[in-house]
């Protein structure tokens, strides 16, 4: 059986990542990856779906034992991407999506340098300002401080090996589509033809 393959989904908060990602799981079987974290659940999360949620120990110990791919802490909570069940996915034949920040998604291409990253980018900061004034979670202020951080962000896109600017959803899901089938025939191409160097 072919391994899954690992795809990395990054870019600054209010790009659309998060939708993208959920849009695409209603057409195309593959894994979301589930992150581990230690803040509180809220009333309207899953275990096992929203999160896995985990002591501060706890989380501390998996970072011990090697069982996180990357991690961070934001303010007094951890938020990490378990290595085991990626693993377990991957060897499964099963592809793998981390819908993970900039700063984790350079710490796993460190590990798995077979992953394929992609930057979703908006069409403009004019536009991504809005979307994070339409989501009405944040004050002007913490708007303010989210765009400086996509800023910097925006400076690590040349890192990644693909880039889909999110100006129609629609159209963002099928890019993203074809960088994965894409991938996926690559592999296969390349699995055969060492299995058939393997059998002369």
């Amino acid at each position: 059986m072919n391994k899954g393959n690992l795809f990395i989904v990054s870019g600054p908060s209010g790009t659309g990542k998060g939708t993208i990602c959920n849009e695409f799981l209603k057409f195309d079987d593959v894994y979301l990856s589930v992150s581990v974290t230690t803040r509180d659940k809220r009333n309207d999360e899953v275990e096992g779906v929203t999160y896995i949620y985990d002591s501060v120990d706890g989380f501390r110990s998996r970072i011990d034992n090697d069982m996180m791919l990357e991690w961070a802490q934001y303010g007094d909570n951890f938020y990490g991407t378990p290595k085991d069940i990626v693993q377990q996915k991957l060897n499964a034949g099963i592809n793998v999506i981390l819908e993970i920040e900039v700063q984790g998604a350079l710490k796993v291409k460190e590990k798995m340098p077979e992953a394929v990253m992609v930057f979703i980018l908006p069409p403009s900061m004019e536009i991504l300002r809005q979307r994070l004034i339409n989501r009405g979670r944040e004050e002007k202020e913490e708007i303010d401080k989210r765009i400086d951080i996509a800023m910097g962000e925006l400076k690590k896109a040349e890192l990644y090996d693909f880039i889909i600017v999110n100006d129609e959803l629609s159209e963002s899901v099928k890019s993203l589509r074809k960088i994965i089938d894409d991938r996926n025939k690559m592999m296969n191409f390349v699995n055969n033809l060492i299995e058939e160097y393997k059998n002369n």
